[in-house]
């Protein structure tokens, strides 16, 4: 499985390279959101829950427009008939999906996260960085086992960017809500962020589960 994990992987990033469909939109919806909360806001920095939920909720909406072109490529070009009459465990899908998807998150959050601290953060982002690079890996590995799920669950429907959403946005809202109480007390100063290690742990359990569930049932989810 691993062998065919990584070659889907590295398929599905060279795809990306050559056709920056994906990872820039992410990047320029997520700038985009975070100067245009810089100006509705009309304040000179923000701090806390405020400035918790504004990082979250425009990571989580750029997730949302990489799981809605996961499966893009197989979709337009006929490829997911070749991948399901290969000899592979069909498990191997999901895990290079999953794979890529954190991968673009990665990236999204390596462009979005210091103009977040340029326009909005009101303490130094330093002290807050060792947690909240913490917060981003868990919630990143908990968003990209469900975006992979649901976007194969939407991929042969007519509406499946629709789909993909729709069944996305309630599944990752306790990851999203854990995400943005881990990182409110990282935003309020370095002194108060001892309340962070309880949802970091909810984080690991949520992204745990989620991955075992999808091992348990991504075989069945592609069968005709």
């Amino acid at each position: 499985m691993t062998r065919a994990a990584l070659a889907i992987l590295r398929k599905d990033l060279l795809v990306e390279r050559r056709t920056r469909e994906s990872v820039p939109a992410m990047a320029l919806f997520s700038v985009t959101v975070l100067v245009l909360f810089h100006f509705a806001l009309d304040r000179d920095s923000l701090d806390g829950a405020l400035a918790s939920g504004v990082l979250w909720v425009t990571l989580l909406l750029a997730a949302v427009l990489g799981v809605g072109r996961l499966f893009a490529s197989e979709r337009e070009e006929g490829g997911m008939d070749g991948i399901l009459l290969a000899p592979i465990d069909r498990t191997a899908v999901w895990v290079a999906k999953a794979l890529a998807l954190l991968a673009y998150l990665v990236v999204v959050e390596v462009v979005a996260v210091p103009v977040f601290a340029v326009l909005l953060l009101g303490p130094d982002l330093m002290p807050a960085l060792p947690g909240l690079v913490a917060t981003l890996v868990l919630a990143d590995v908990g968003l990209a086992a469900v975006g992979a799920l649901v976007a194969a669950l939407a991929a042969e429907s007519r509406a499946r960017e629709l789909v993909a959403t729709l069944l996305f946005l309630p599944l990752v809202v306790p990851a999203a809500v854990a995400a943005t109480a881990a990182t409110e007390p990282l935003f309020a100063g370095a002194q108060t962020a001892d309340g962070t290690g309880r949802w970091l742990i909810f984080l690991a359990v949520y992204a745990l589960l989620f991955v075992l569930l999808s091992v348990g049932v991504f075989d069945y989810l592609l069968e005709d």
